[in-house]
């Protein structure tokens, strides 16, 4: 039983790609023993994927009013995740007024991180 032309072809460029990722065992691997290193190098890809997931089901917002109010929570939920503080109890103190937790700016520069400001 022979591979065809065309599957001789696809055997040669996985061999190829093989060849190059064995090339660079040795980097792909430290995160082995760094368990602290991404995985990846795209924080903003994963950041809009769950936006693009949630437009996707919903079929997006349907004013400009809703565009601002969406990106806005998401851009909070996000930013809650990352610090590791609760996203829902963010918001109800906000809602509350009760200001009890600190700004999520003021929590990013406490950690020495920049604040990052949106255009």
């Amino acid at each position: 039983m022979g591979f065809a032309l065309g599957e001789t072809a696809v055997c040669e460029q996985l061999n190829q790609r093989l060849a190059k990722t064995l090339a660079h065992e040795e980097k792909l691997l430290v995160v082995l023993d760094h368990p602290e290193i991404p995985l990846h190098n795209n924080p903003a890809e994963l950041g809009a994927r769950q936006r693009v997931r949630k437009r996707d089901v919903s079929f997006g917002p349907r004013t400009e009013e809703g565009i601002v109010a969406w990106d806005s929570f998401m851009t909070v939920a996000e930013t809650a995740k990352k610090v590791g503080i609760s996203f829902y109890q963010y918001v109800f103190d906000r809602v509350s007024q009760e200001r009890s937790m600190p700004s999520l700016a003021d929590i990013i520069q406490s950690r020495g991180q920049p604040l990052l400001i949106s255009p």
